[in-house]
């Protein structure tokens, strides 16, 4: 893929890359690291201030790409409280409303959770209608009008938070609550997911009027490596329409790339995503199930894709790394694929190996490589 005579910016690069037009090369990007990693790494030579996920996309020099701060989640979280601990664990009220168990030397392993926030519809009139009002004096920084500004001078993709139908419910009512919901109480289910719509649709028309927006991104997380957590018929019955009315709106105002992040297997539900209009797949783990080469050739152009590295081979080293790349290397000449990691880099990566796959990922795809200056402290 090239583009003649023009050096683009990174939002003309990002912005044609998933419309299958000619650039230079393919967006720098990567998905991000567990905070175990850091720690690792730390001992392994990366400075000290890279301790964060915006921190080491300065350090390794990744392609900007941002996200307005326009809230259509909840307006308010809950208070975090400790209820009892022993010498290992903590037992504690989330930010989330969860009651929930968790180590007490901040590992990021999956809690034992013990009690959702969301059990039943009285639940969720009390404490969650109130969280998910409308209020669009406080969905929106009291200096947009400056941002709005700065956005149309930007030189980077840009993107807007469309929420989520399934996901944030799972997370409200747990994942066995929230399956059953749909046979114990599919009105309720509706409900909700009509006002997770509801509330997206009206919270974001301000910003699509203020700003020409690059993409659109929800997050989902509904599939595991068997596949996903409800059927497809359930999802095209109670999820699709709602995907439609917000992709119909954005496509009103020129977004027409629209990300979905669901992790694991998502192969039965990419054709019903393409259905409601989100088009642009994420994080394709491979050994979840999703490899994007099987995807690309099922739908075509008509699906975008992202991720799709297979992290357990940054894990064995340069040959399997190199091996890897050029198993993506037809997608990448294809266009509508931007590579990187299929989900955050863990620290069985070695951070020597991690720094040979940003070499070679940039060699074996035209990607320049950044100013080899050591950053000992954070950029200004």
């Amino acid at each position: 893929m090239t583009s003649e005579g023009k050096e683009l910016t990174h939002r003309e690069r990002w912005v044609r890359t998933m419309h299958f037009e000619p650039v230079d090369h393919v967006p720098d990007e990567e998905f991000g690291y567990w905070a175990e990693t850091f720690t690792a790494w730390h001992e392994q030579g990366l400075p000290r201030w890279v301790d964060s996920n915006p921190m080491a996309d300065l350090y390794f020099r990744f392609a900007p790409r941002h996200m307005a701060p326009v809230n259509v989640g909840l307006l308010y979280w809950w208070e975090e409280k400790v209820l009892s601990e022993d010498e290992r664990h903590i037992v504690k009220v989330n930010a989330g409303g969860v009651h929930c168990m968790v180590l007490k030397d901040g590992s990021s392993s999956i809690p034992k959770y013990i009690r959702f926030p969301l059990e039943s519809r009285e639940d969720w009139e009390r404490e969650f209608l109130p969280r998910l009002a409308p209020a669009p004096g406080q969905r929106y920084p009291a200096n947009w009008p400056e941002l709005v500004e700065q956005y149309r001078r930007r030189d980077y993709p840009l993107g807007i938070s469309v929420g989520s139908i399934f996901g944030w419910i799972r997370d409200w009512m747990g994942f066995e609550n929230s399956t059953m919901c749909f046979y114990d109480d599919p009105g309720l289910m509706r409900e909700m997911m009509q006002t997770l719509t509801d509330l997206t649709c009206s919270t974001i028309e301000r910003a699509l009027r203020d700003v020409q927006f690059d993409f659109a991104h929800f997050w989902e997380d509904m599939a595991y490596k068997a596949g996903p957590m409800i059927s497809p018929a359930l999802f095209d019955e109670y999820m699709v329409p709602c995907y439609a009315r917000i992709t119909n709106l954005l496509r009103q105002h020129g977004v027409d790339i629209v990300i979905v992040d669901c992790d694991g297997n998502i192969n039965e539900l990419v054709g019903l995503w393409l259905k409601g209009g989100v088009n642009v797949m994420f994080p394709l783990e491979i050994r979840g199930g999703s490899d994007p080469r099987p995807i690309r050739d099922r739908y075509g152009k008509s699906v975008l894709l992202m991720g799709g590295v297979d992290k357990t081979r940054l894990i064995e080293g340069p040959a399997a790394i190199d091996a890897e790349l050029e198993r993506l290397a037809p997608l990448v000449e294809e266009g509508g694929y931007i590579p990187h990691v299929d989900h955050r880099c863990p620290p069985d990566v070695t951070l020597e190996n991690y720094r040979y796959y940003l070499r070679a990922k940039r060699e074996r795809f035209g990607i320049p490589q950044p100013d080899p200056v050591e950053l000992t402290e954070p950029p200004s």
